[in-house]
């Protein structure tokens, strides 16, 4: 519960903090709502309701239709009855493009400080996946923290390393192996109390693995990888975020073999600063960098700064980004036009039965 004490705002359970309470979240709290209010957090999403914490419990609160759209981190202010009075504003989020043809966005998750995105040293190894990855977390504001894992299982972890290091000398790069504590040792900069921590990643790149070993206890279902093609199965099969013996949050994430990016053109120009650096440098303002003479990026390629591989991605992630975005758009407004209309016709028939 919150109260205030000589005119600061205060909470009754030091574990608040725990939960990925911060400064942030505590101002936006009203004096109205000091005395009368009990801050919880989103853990996990479930078909019809959304798993809560408090300091003292864990509470289910329905999905109604007046609740607004939450996801696994999000805080909300509870009445003394438990129930819903609002959502606080999001420090952070991640997002996507629904999987397959349907034309709807999807939370991922909320209010988060920094995100492991997990590779794998294996054959699934991929920078332009790990790309991908980065240029939404770098949408969304967040520490970005690449983790190579099953280190065990390569000959030279260190050359790849290089090859994400090459991608940004800023980027902060770790290969662990999830089995040995020692390893894991590394992340531990990151989990300080009140940080909220996500695992980003494709099915079988060891983000479960990777949890528990954080956690200290089994919490997620790990399995196997093909051996075929190094790929692995969904054992993960909702987000749920869970409390760290250092008094971080962990969220675990199922492996996305889909992510399709929306409505983050920024952070692909962010992921892929080193583009727009060259670019600055063409003759032309608005170069393609294709074949117009004095590109900087074509002669970037040819010197080897700069992997044809990587102007390729970077293009295609700002038309799929632009495409996406576009598409829920228009799908928004179409949206707010059927409810608009809905309404029309609920007044006009009120209108008509006198009411």
């Amino acid at each position: 519960m919150v109260r205030m004490h000589r005119g600061t705002i205060v909470t009754d359970k030091p574990l608040l903090a725990n939960l990925g309470w911060q400064p942030f979240f505590q101002q936006q709290l009203s004096l109205d709502e000091l005395e009368r209010v009990t801050p919880a957090r989103v853990v996990e999403q479930h078909r019809s309701f959304f798993e809560t914490v408090t300091p003292t419990r864990t509470l289910s609160l329905p999905v109604t239709s007046s609740l607004p759209p939450l996801a696994v981190g999000d805080w909300v202010l509870l009445d003394t009855e438990n129930k819903f009075i609002r959502r606080l504003d999001r420090k952070s989020c991640f997002k996507r493009k629904a999987a397959g043809s349907q034309l709807a966005e999807q939370l991922i998750a909320a209010n988060i400080d920094t995100a492991f995105i997990v590779c794998s040293l294996n054959e699934d190894f991929n920078l332009s996946r790990i790309e991908r990855y980065l240029a939404m977390v770098k949408a969304a504001g967040v520490n970005a923290v690449i983790v190579l894992s099953k280190a065990d299982l390569c000959d030279d972890p260190a050359a790849s390393c290089a090859q994400v290091q090459a991608l940004d000398s800023m980027l902060c790069v770790e290969s662990v192996n999830c089995l040995d504590s020692d390893s894991i040792s590394a992340l531990l900069p990151w989990c300080r109390v009140g940080e909220t921590l996500v695992m980003l990643g494709s099915s079988g790149s060891g983000k479960s693995s990777l949890s528990n070993a954080l956690l200290g206890v089994d919490r997620q279902d790990t399995g196997p990888i093909r051996e075929s093609d190094a790929k692995g199965r969904h054992t993960t099969t909702r987000r749920s975020l869970f409390e760290m013996p250092c008094g971080a949050m962990i969220l675990d994430t199922p492996g996305m073999r889909e992510l399709q990016l929306t409505d983050c053109g920024q952070g692909v120009e962010r992921a892929f600063a080193d583009i727009g650096a060259l670019a600055s440098d063409c003759r032309f303002s608005d170069c393609r960098h294709e074949t117009e003479p004095g590109c900087a990026v074509q002669q970037a390629i040819e010197t080897g700064k700069l992997e044809e591989r990587r102007l390729n991605n970077y293009r295609k992630l700002l038309r799929e980004q632009a495409h996406n975005s576009a598409s829920l758009a228009q799908q928004r407004a179409r949206n707010r036009e059927f409810a608009k209309h809905v309404k029309r016709v609920h007044n006009e028939r009120k209108l008509m039965l006198g009411e």
